[in-house]
């Protein structure tokens, strides 16, 4: 499937994903992938089909065909000019097939999920002593080296090594579960980029990611410059949350108060963050754990406030790709302009669904940061 500038190669298979038939790729009416920063990446495909010709006299051949069937292994690779970006990698895990009465009316399509479904499918009672969250993480996402993910790890803050004769982390759920579970404690995310090969993949587990070279601009309201077709804003000012309270430190058996005063999300994306320009109009919420040391309550009273200044400021918007020149990576940064110094400058990209369709590429997409206000007078174009 392709459009002017624009190239879309899928890959399949059991074993080794090979580039797909020419006949399966002329049926293929449309491809959807999700990438997000808190869900795993989500692919769906819908072909045509029919029943014509001598192989369709006992099924749909596209309904039989091994390299659509549920666990073939799908790459989609999306290719401006030379230079190719993996969109999605993963497994095929859902069927739906629509039998229609008109002529080129019947649509399979096939649903799947990237490649950390694989550590979704065995819930493990498993005990990791004397390991911290970080070399657990490791040591989970270690596993799955035969998918081709390689880790990227990024240590909390507050870190607080457990002593075996003190206690001893238990994982009760699948890895990726456990994974989403220990990172939620810290404030941090769990997600796959495929990439930045095909069959390869990064496995993050840290803070989201607010560093790096920034996304070619999202512009609006600028005339021919004008790269999206919509982009609205949206301010919650109840979004952000402060933690107070106290706890009984199980190692000293001491009461111990535990406070959070801001956010330690680094560096700033906003002039104004609303923790600080709302004060003292802030929400206030009570820490309530046990069984924790002074280290650990700090640690995840701060995780509290860390996540709830990540959404305040939430744009959504759609852009075309031909226009935008270029796919636009959930899970980085990217420049808005256009919109005014109230919204202008530097978001996170928190999600962008690609839809790719014979002569149209589309994606929508979902940007954040912790209040209003730009830090730098001007973006990249």
């Amino acid at each position: 499937m392709a459009q002017a500038g624009i190239r879309l190669t899928l890959l399949l298979g059991r074993a080794v994903p090979a580039p797909a038939p020419l006949e399966l790729v002329q049926a293929l009416d449309s491809l959807e992938v999700i990438h997000g920063e808190r869900a795993p990446s989500g692919l769906q495909m819908i072909f045509r089909t029919g029943r014509g010709g001598a192989r369709g006299r006992l099924d749909f051949p596209l309904a039989a065909s091994p390299l659509l069937r549920p666990w073939s292994r799908v790459i989609a690779v999306v290719s401006f000019g030379l230079a190719p970006q993996v969109l999605f990698d993963g497994f095929l895990t859902h069927h739906q097939l629509a039998p229609s009465e008109s002529p080129g009316g019947s649509r399979l399509t096939v649903t799947g999920e990237d490649v950390s479904v694989m550590m979704d499918l065995e819930e493990r009672s498993e005990e990791h002593p004397a390991q911290d969250e970080t070399a657990i993480a490791f040591k989970l996402i270690g596993r799955y080296a035969q998918h081709g993910l390689r880790p990227e790890v990024i240590p909390p803050l507050a870190l607080d090594p457990p002593i075996p004769v003190e206690r001893v982390p238990v994982q009760q759920g699948t890895d990726r579960e456990y994974l989403l579970q220990i990172a939620e404690r810290h404030g941090h995310v769990f997600y796959v980029t495929p990439g930045p090969l095909p069959g390869a993949s990064v496995a993050y587990w840290g803070p989201p990611v607010r560093t790096g070279v920034p996304q070619s601009a999202l512009t609006v309201n600028q005339g021919s410059l004008t790269n999206v077709a919509s982009l609205d804003f949206e301010y919650d000012a109840l979004a952000p949350s402060l933690v107070a309270g106290r706890v009984q430190d199980r190692t000293s058996n001491q009461a111990t108060a535990i406070r959070t005063a801001t956010s330690f999300r680094v560096p700033p994306l906003a002039r104004e963050p609303a923790l600080t320009a709302n004060a003292p109009s802030v929400r206030s919420t009570q820490l309530r754990a046990s069984g924790l040391n002074a280290v650990q309550a700090q640690g995840r009273a701060q995780a509290t406030t860390d996540a709830s200044t990540d959404r305040v400021v939430v744009a959504r918007g759609e852009l075309d790709t031909l226009r935008y020149g270029g796919v636009l990576r959930a899970r980085g940064l990217v420049g808005v302009r256009g919109a005014g110094l109230t919204y202008d400058g530097l978001y996170r990209v928190g999600s962008v669904t690609h839809r790719i369709r014979s002569g149209a590429y589309t994606q929508s997409f979902t940007l954040a940061r912790e209040g209003v206000g730009t830090l730098t007078p001007a973006v990249s174009p």
